[in-house]
């Protein structure tokens, strides 16, 4: 039986759920795009080839089991995107939530429905179809739950918009004894350096007070206020709008002080290693054109 246990975004990583890019399927058609940066990558003839991203995946692995993680993979599905397991569920303390993703994604939580079943039944929820949130927009620290939403009136126009406003309700009746603050968040389905597709893209705890934050992915700058005040802002390190494109604040932390990043974050990483941090770098690069990055593709089931 897993015991769950996630309380915040960097304690000690004991187990965690690690997409797979195997039999990945072929280059999507435009009209299946469901982000503006895969379309971008799509339209440009330079979308990720399946073996660089197994490569990838398979370099995250390894430094997962450096750190003698258990790794559980999702059983395959025959020419499918199988890689960003964080929007398929999310856990909160000993709890597991089903997210409701995407229709046509759906097949992603049968494939780690394995695993599910050795969590206690009574411990697995699964939100009504009203209620969208996505583990993306979802991040713990301590007393509080983030979580990222879109606002506009228009969201049932945006397929970049993945969680409501009832999904924030429905954490807030779930966790009562939490502090559950909502962040509004810039959307776009043509520019992806505009589009903060999940509050991960745009913010990011690390450490026991640290943070990388985006400015301009907050539609209201007292959201953005809010985290200043809270982390302080000799704590943050501010990305550039190129830097949110490249997905610099998408990155998982292993334990307090050890940090998977991608290798040519060189301005971040270097800040990183400057406050106490072991930067662990690999290649993920591709898996990035798809606009996702390391946080993406985990699904963190026990921490310390």
């Amino acid at each position: 039986m897993l015991k769950l246990n996630i309380n915040n975004e960097s304690s000690r990583l004991r187990a965690v759920v690690l997409g797979s890019a195997v039999s990945s399927g072929p280059v999507p058609e435009v009209a299946e795009a469901y982000d503006p940066k895969s379309l971008e990558h799509i339209l440009a003839g330079t979308y990720p080839k399946e073996q660089d991203m197994v490569n990838e995946m398979q370099a995250f692995k390894n430094v997962l089991q450096k750190y003698d993680v258990a790794v559980y993979r999702p059983e395959n599905i025959e020419n499918y995107n199988q890689i960003f397991t964080r929007d398929i569920g999310f856990v909160i303390e000993d709890i597991f939530v089903k997210s409701n993703i995407l229709p046509n994604r759906e097949l992603e939580i049968d494939a780690i429905q394995y695993i599910i079943d050795q969590i206690d039944p009574k411990k697995v929820v699964r939100p009504p179809s009203e209620v969208h949130i996505e583990g993306g927009d979802v991040m713990l620290w301590n007393d509080y739950i983030f979580i990222g939403t879109y606002k506009g009136s228009d969201y049932k126009d945006y397929i970049t918009a993945r969680t409501n406003m009832l999904g924030v309700q429905y954490i807030r009746d779930l966790f009562p004894h939490k502090i559950v603050k909502e962040f509004d968040l810039v959307k776009s389905k043509i520019e992806a350096r505009d589009n903060a597709l999940h509050l991960d893209c745009c913010f990011q705890p690390l450490g026991n007070n640290k943070a990388i934050i985006y400015k301009n992915g907050f539609r209201e700058e007292a959201d953005y206020l809010f985290l200043v005040n809270l982390f302080g802002k000799e704590n943050l390190f501010q990305i550039t709008r190129d830097e949110m494109f490249d997905m610099n604040s998408n990155l998982f932390s292993i334990d307090t002080n050890v940090v998977v990043s991608e290798r040519n974050f060189t301005r971040l990483n270097n800040w990183l290693r400057q406050n106490g941090f072991i930067v662990e770098e690999i290649p993920y690069a591709e898996i990035a054109k798809q606009e996702g990055l390391l946080r993406c593709s985990t699904l963190p089931l026990i921490r310390d």
